[in-house]
Order: structure tokens, then sequence, then C-alpha cells
């Protein structure tokens, strides 16, 4: 298995990271959130879990060791693959997610796109026992803490995935502005906003003001 990669950001895009390892341009799919942490040019190190199929070999990174393990852990779960845990662990913090599964939080893993209120409750019952407790808080004070200080509100979280991937300060708050409406939307319809589905739409906005 591939640990990580660790060498010069070559490319960026919404979800995938290029880095550079000895002369190959390794492709990564990343969260929004890792993006966002990332700059072209500097060097970068990802923990990295390798997912193989018949028909394609992908390598998935994280900011650290901690959310690979949840990611894998994640896959575990029946009807869970490699692209759903992503999705869970865009929304959420892997200490986040702990608490959900720890407190049966439905409404919590119904915010991932995909997971309505039957499956949440498999995934809970799933996940049981399996994620462990939050690493960074011990009893319901702690578990209060982290949720109070979870994922930032999502136009943070997209103007700071634009900056990552190059734009001016200027005009990611001129593109958060313009998918505003889209995510007012989907929050009003119970849901939370999709923040990579929101990436993609901002970067279209973008590129068609240029």
């Amino acid at each position: 298995m591939i640990a990580f990669v660790s060498g010069p950001v070559a490319a960026l895009a919404p979800t995938l990271a290029v880095i550079e390892v000895g002369g190959v341009g390794m492709a990564v799919h990343c969260t929004p959130n890792t993006i966002a942490g990332l700059r072209t040019g500097e060097t970068a190190r990802l923990a990295t879990s390798l997912v193989v199929r018949e028909d394609s070999l992908t390598l998935y990174g994280f900011a650290d060791d901690d959310e690979r393990q949840v990611f894998e852990l994640l896959q575990t779960a029946s009807g869970v693959g490699p692209k759903l845990a992503q999705a869970m662990l865009a929304v959420h913090s892997p200490d986040a997610l702990r608490i959900a599964v720890s407190m049966g939080d439905e409404k919590a893993l119904m915010a991932v796109s995909g997971i309505g209120k039957k499956g949440a409750q498999k995934l809970l019952l799933d996940l049981k026992d399996k994620l462990g407790a939050p690493l960074g808080s011990s009893g319901m004070v702690g578990a209060q803490r982290v949720v109070a200080s979870g994922p930032a509100p999502w136009s943070e979280q997209l103007s700071a995935a634009l900056i990552g991937l190059g734009y001016a300060s200027r005009d990611a708050d001129e593109a958060v502005s313009a998918v505003t409406p889209q995510a007012e939307a989907a929050i009003a319809a119970g849901g939370s906003a999709p923040v990579p589905q929101l990436l993609r739409a901002a970067l279209q906005s973008l590129n068609r003001a240029r």
C-alpha cells in the first residue's frame, strides 16, 4: 500500500491534486478541505489510501493519518465505497463523525449527499464501536466542544478552496456570492450546503467571468 506521498504540488483541481514524486505525477483524490490547504509549487505530504479495482487503481489523499484511518473504517460498513466515504469526510471531520455515531445522530449523517434516513440508521448500526472515541475530547463536554468547532461554514470552506486553487480573494468572494442561492436552497430543503458541487459551480462562474 502507498501510505503517503510527499513532493511539490504540480497541479490542483476541485477534488484532485497532482503531487510530483520522483519525477512522476501522482493523481490523488482529495476533499475540498484538503485541497484548500495545498498550494501549487509548494511541497505537500498527504496520507494516502490506494483503492484497487479490476479496472482501476485510485489513490485517495488526506490531511493526516487519522483521516485516512476513518476513511478506511467507513468502508467496512455495508454499502459504503470510497466515494461515499470521502463525501462523508468532506462534510464532517473524523471526530465529528465519531461523535455522530456515538450519539446516534441520524441528521448529521443525512447531511451527506446520498445518505437518506434509512441509510443513516443502517450506518449507525454498522459503524457502532468501529470508529472509537473522539481523539480531541473526552466525555460529553468534550464532544460538545468538538461539535462547536466542527467544519467551518460552507462559505469559508468554499472560499479557502478557491484561494487554494490560485484565485484572488476578491474573485473567490464573488464566486461564493454567485452560488449562495444554490447553497441556501439546499439548506432550506433540510440538508447542508454541498461544498463539492458548489465548488464546481463557483469555478464555472469564474470561467464565465473571464
